[in-house]
């Protein structure tokens, strides 16, 4: 038997076959281009057909469809909300996805910050974990959270926006949009921490001046650290501050046994984790950072359709 699998993100749809033992292949990826909405939704059920074809061809019997999300599934109507994909609000992609799937499929949904952390468990950092968290830092950042066996989803299946963890205060009202850490230490932070930078030191003229500030990612922001530019090393200098904080946060609240940093940003981010761990030293209860392993992801950004593999094998294995 085999499983489907749609990494669904803000900017493309990834899409794979797993077979039995977990092997990945007809591996593809469809670019959103600008799609919103209803648009966004076709594309899916195109992309969930066409491999739906190609088992039939290659005679591979499919035992379920797994779905990658960006944002939150509601487990009660399975319509899902995705803040950036204009349009998903609260959008029906089950019901698109169940008029392309044979009815003895299952369709079966759920974050992108759970499923990176089934991945993991799977495949990847955290096999052999009962307890691990994911932290997804790329355009945001969210969280995964696997305690005792079991992903953790909250009262209204908002768990894991860590996003918005209070880490600097006085408030202002620039959190507003996207929450304190998230301001700070995302890529999309990172980026806009360090334009405006550059804005307020009229009499720096190091690499990220080098383009139009407007332009100036987080991609650029790590490559003029490397070359150990000012503005770049003191933006990252507070964003391990950031990750260290919130890790802390993390390992004093729920004591997992490893936190595994995933996402674009880690990626380049991923040489810092040492500094991270040191920083979360400061902060966290002191038996529980002790104990606890901070890692980078190993699954070389496939760990959402990896966890959206696992989601199915998951859920039929209790018979759903």
């Amino acid at each position: 038997m085999a499983v489907i699998t749609l990494d669904i993100g803000g900017t493309k749809i990834a899409s794979a076959i797993f077979l039995s033992d977990g092997e990945m292949m007809c591996i593809r990826r469809r670019l959103l281009q600008g799609r919103t909405g209803h648009e966004v939704g076709k594309l899916a059920m195109e992309v969930l057909a066409k491999l739906l074809d190609v088992a039939q061809k290659k005679r591979i019997p499919i035992e379920g469809v797994g779905v990658c999300i960006p944002g939150i599934v509601f487990s009660q109507t399975n319509r899902v909300w995705a803040p950036n994909i204009p349009g998903w609000e609260n959008y029906p992609l089950y019901e698109e996805l169940r008029m392309v799937t044979p009815k003895d499929i299952g369709i079966f949904i759920e974050s992108d910050r759970a499923c990176f952390m089934y991945g993991e468990m799977w495949q990847g950092a955290a096999r052999d974990c009962h307890s691990a968290v994911f932290v997804a830092v790329g355009t945001g950042i969210g969280a995964g959270i696997i305690i005792d066996g079991r992903v953790l989803h909250g009262a209204s299946d908002i768990i894991g926006a860590t996003g918005w963890m209070a880490l600097k205060p006085p408030y202002t009202e620039a959190y507003d949009e996207c929450g304190c850490f998230e301001y700070y230490a995302s890529g999309n932070g990172i980026g806009a921490r360090a334009r405006d930078a550059v804005r307020r030191d009229k009499t720096y003229r190091g690499k990220l001046r080098q383009k139009p500030i407007s332009r100036i990612t987080a991609h650029d922001v790590f490559q003029a650290y490397e070359e150990r530019d000012p503005i770049a090393v003191a933006v990252l200098k507070q964003a391990v501050e950031m990750w260290g904080m919130a890790s802390a946060n993390i390992v004093s609240l729920i004591n997992p046994q490893k936190i595994i940093w995933g996402g674009g940003v880690f990626g380049p981010a991923h040489i810092f984790i040492h500094d991270i761990y040191q920083e979360a030293c400061k902060w966290a209860q002191p038996l529980a950072i002790k104990q606890v392993q901070f890692l980078p992801s190993q699954l070389s950004g496939n760990a959402g359709l990896i966890g959206a593999a696992y989601l199915v094998v998951k859920n039929r294995e209790h018979g759903k």
